[in-house]
């Protein structure tokens, strides 16, 4: 048997000679200490199937069956990952995710941050 999960993780960029996203990206790993630019594509490409998944629930009737149980699920997921607040319990706050609220979520962030020297 084969136990290997195929899914994607990582979505590489389109154009990968791009000087203003290598740039950013360059910064982006300096700031929170990530080891290589897939960790930036990683978190890229889960914060693109959040969104993506919410625009397609916004774009459902308010009280659609699909739109109130899926939309729970993926406010619940984001407060769980601590990306959102208890407060921000709507779809639009979804789309209003960026990059830096998840990798400020990462264990190796928060210890950067809680070192007291």
């Amino acid at each position: 048997r084969n136990y290997r999960n195929f899914s994607k993780t990582s979505k590489t960029p389109r154009r990968p000679f791009e000087a203003e996203r290598i740039s950013s990206e360059l910064q982006v790993c300096g700031k929170f200490g990530l080891r290589c630019k897939r960790e930036v594509w990683r978190v890229q490409y889960t914060l693109a199937k959040i969104r993506k998944a919410a625009r397609e629930l916004l774009s459902l009737p308010e009280k659609d069956p699909r739109r109130l149980f899926e939309g729970a699920a993926i406010l619940r997921r984001c407060v769980r990952l601590g990306v959102l607040s208890e407060k921000d319990q709507k779809l639009d706050y979804v789309l209003g995710l960026k990059l830096t609220d998840f990798l400020e979520r990462r264990l190796q962030t928060v210890g950067l941050e809680a070192q007291p020297w």
